[in-house]
């Protein structure tokens, strides 16, 4: 099989999410059900119109997984079943749990365009049954452009002044042309989400980790409940200042410290590669050929 390292056509898109994604759900990881992650959030390759007049178009949507009282407690919940989550993913305007508000977005049979199609689909690390669900982002791009400035010199600033040490570094003439990384960063990248698994192991004690190839890097969880810290932030800083500092691992520190941060949904299809998001057991997991769709293997 040729290898096809390249953005997903919007039909595939709808292909992906209506017949292949359903077969995923009883996979997904026991914390992502229908009401735990706190919100769902879609990202369109196109902005797509909102039922409220003059609004401006919206390119990525947050849905809340409970409507909450004044106090903050769960008052309505949002999605009834998976199936209802499942709707949303596939036909996100006809389906969408905003219905009612001027926010929700607008019916296509309204108008001159076709519902919208997920670009990418995303869940919250904040939890409604957990204090938190502390993930750590490990990026190919970030890892090459690491490898970037160690391997050329600055020279006089340019316009092309992020590009221009990539392509110096020979990374954007490696495979996969025309992308900030190389695969070997990817490699790199998942081999460092193992690393990450064992300081988890070894220096926090926890017993439950998992490892997840993001389409272009891992992510890696802590999913252990921390009853005495709540993964607060100061707890995140530690972490953040370990992985950075002592082992320089290049993870983005945002992501671990954000509690509001949204990620990608394991089973998803990372479009800008047509690679499927999942789970992973071992550093050496082939990303090329094991997380490729069915729409790329006819």
């Amino acid at each position: 099989m040729t290898l096809s390292w390249r953005e997903t056509t919007r039909e595939e898109l709808h292909t992906y999410y209506t017949e292949t994604f359903p077969e995923y759900v009883d996979a997904l990881p026991s914390f992502v059900t229908v009401d735990g992650p706190k919100q769902y959030a879609i990202a369109f390759r196109e902005a797509y119109p909102t039922r409220k007049q003059n609004a401006p178009n919206r390119s990525f949507i947050r849905r809340d997984t409970w409507h909450t009282s004044g106090s903050g407690d769960r008052a309505v919940q949002q999605f009834g079943s998976m199936e209802d989550l499942i709707e949303f993913i596939q036909y996100p305007a006809q389906h969408d749990p905003a219905q009612g508000s001027a926010y929700a977005l607008a019916d296509p049979d309204l108008l001159d365009r076709p519902e919208p199609c997920p670009d990418a689909v995303y869940y919250a690390l904040d939890h409604w049954e957990r204090p938190w669900v502390l993930a750590i982002d490990i990026d190919a791009k970030d890892i090459a452009a690491q490898r970037a400035s160690r391997e050329t010199t600055a020279g006089e600033p340019t316009d092309d002044a992020e590009t221009e040490p990539l392509r110096t570094a020979g990374i954007l003439d490696s495979p996969p042309e025309g992308y900030p990384y190389a695969f070997d960063d990817i490699e790199q990248a998942l081999e460092y989400g193992f690393v990450v698994q064992e300081i988890f192991e070894d220096d926090f004690a926890a017993e439950e980790t998992m490892a997840v190839y993001s389409g272009q890097g891992c992510h890696v969880y802590l999913l252990d409940t921390d009853r005495e810290h709540h993964y607060d932030e100061q707890s995140r800083e530690v972490i953040n200042d370990l992985l950075l500092d002592e082992y320089e691992i290049p993870i983005d520190p945002v992501v671990t410290a954000d509690r509001r941060r949204v990620m990608r949904l394991p089973y998803s299809l990372h479009a800008d590669v047509s690679r499927i998001v999942q789970p992973i057991d071992d550093p050496g997991f082939d990303f090329r050929t094991e997380a490729t769709p069915d729409f790329l293997d006819s």
